[in-house]
């Protein structure tokens, strides 16, 4: 796609710009309308009351793969109650590494299925514990049905059974839930005897929040259950300290599984330290729903890190996407975060507006799409680093430059290793 001809605003029309309105009537603090355009451009993004950068040399910036920050940022406790304070740009404080001791960089580890004190498969129809440091294996579906709960305690292991030519998954009914609380120390792994990438197919929860699907309401991609509604507020049950490695399956070319696929989920769930690592899909995906997120961590999957689409407008805080080099990964990746309102229907209501700050994205070099804004989405980003793309940041679609333009969108203290491109007028 051609970068469109950016148009140079005079100083005067810069000066007259106005307050810009918000994605929610509660956001107080201030946000910066650029200058009148008729599409989105580097002029608009470097606007000085944006404190966005261009070109930066990040050469000096990160350890230990994606460790370090930048000084300076948004206050995001004036934004929201959310949202923990941490005004600078990145994601992951050299004095305060949250990373350290549960996620997984490089390797494999030696999970196996043949530890395993008992197999999961078939339905779960009633409330079920899996024991604190015990193996269980996974063989096909196993699924969690309505009105039951799934508890799963600290330092277990799920190994799926990727000898059985069955596709291994876990998939988390509407009115069900899953309670899995692992710790810092002694994490709990979804893993699978097959030591590579695309081995199983992850884990897909179900909620009864909204969707911008045609008829505010969808099937999931694996599994054929269905999600969407009203509840904005559901409950689908607790995740925190996980770490999902080598997810992926393939069905067919269509129809690959993301580490976790949020279908339609609400906010009354909880989702905190969790990684997705050597996926061969996204990492994580948000089908609609307004479930909010924070400290995750997607590294080296081949597809996009964070994917949003059918109207996700929840918060998230500490993301970071990483994806080994190239030359010793083996492959490229794609996009770190794909943002799309609705690939069929760019206006589709509620919007795509998720709100999130305090964002370390790191590519594997290529020309692909860093953060690709499109599909009429929206976005509110606050305090993030992207750099190892050949585009940082693009933007594509009408609709979502003029919510660039407008200032219902925002991107304030956002540095990127390249400049912006964007395409929207084109479309």
């Amino acid at each position: 796609m051609k970068t469109m001809n950016l148009k140079f605003m005079s100083m005067a029309a810069i000066a007259a710009m106005t307050l810009c309105t918000a994605c929610s009537e509660d956001d107080n603090t201030p946000n910066p309308e650029p200058p009148v355009a008729d599409a989105y451009s580097s002029e608009l993004f470097l606007a000085a009351a944006n404190n966005n950068a261009i070109n930066y040399n990040f050469s000096n910036t990160f350890t230990n793969k994606f460790v370090g920050t930048i000084d300076g940022g948004a206050d995001m406790t004036k934004v929201d109650n959310f949202f923990e304070a941490a005004a600078y740009r990145g994601a992951v404080p050299a004095n305060n590494d949250w990373t350290a001791g549960w996620i997984r960089t490089s390797g494999n580890g030696d999970e196996t299925s043949a530890n395993a004190v008992e197999i999961l498969q078939g339905e779960l129809t009633a409330n079920k514990t899996l024991l604190k440091d015990k193996v269980y294996a996974l063989s096909g579906e196993y699924i969690v049905k309505t009105g039951a709960t799934l508890t799963i305690e600290e330092g277990v292991k799920i190994v799926a059974m990727t000898d059985d030519e069955s596709v291994d998954y876990i998939l988390v009914q509407q009115g069900a839930k899953i309670e899995a609380v692992g710790t810092k120390e002694n994490p709990i792994i979804m893993t699978s005897d097959k030591k590579e990438s695309g081995a199983w197919g992850g884990l897909h929860i179900c909620g009864k929040a909204h969707t911008n699907a045609e008829g505010g309401t969808g099937k999931s991609e694996i599994g054929d259950a269905a999600y969407g509604g009203s509840a904005d507020n559901d409950n689908s049950g607790t995740l925190k300290y996980i770490r999902l490695e080598n997810t992926g399956y393939a069905l067919d070319s269509e129809h690959e599984a993301n580490g976790i696929s949020f279908y339609g989920v609400g906010n009354g769930t909880t989702v905190e330290y969790v990684q997705a690592y050597n996926g061969s899909d996204d990492g994580f995906e948000f089908f609609g729903g307004s479930v909010d997120v924070k400290h995750m961590v997607v590294t080296n999957c081949s597809d996009d890190s964070f994917d949003w689409t059918e109207g996700w407008n929840g918060r998230g805080q500490f993301l970071v996407a990483y994806q080994e080099a190239k030359e010793t990964l083996g492959f490229d990746c794609d996009c770190l975060m794909e943002c799309d309102n609705n690939g069929k229907n760019f206006a589709a209501t509620p919007v795509a507006c998720p709100t999130l700050a305090n964002l370390t994205l790191i590519g594997n070099g290529g020309e692909k799409q860093g953060v690709r804004l499109r599909a009429g989405t929206q976005v509110k980003m606050y305090n993030a680093l992207i750099s190892g793309k050949g585009k940082c940041l693009t933007t594509e679609t009408t609709e979502t430059e003029k919510a660039l333009v407008d200032g219902t969108s925002v991107l304030n203290y956002v540095t990127l290793a390249t400049d912006i491109e964007c395409n929207g007028a084109e479309e």
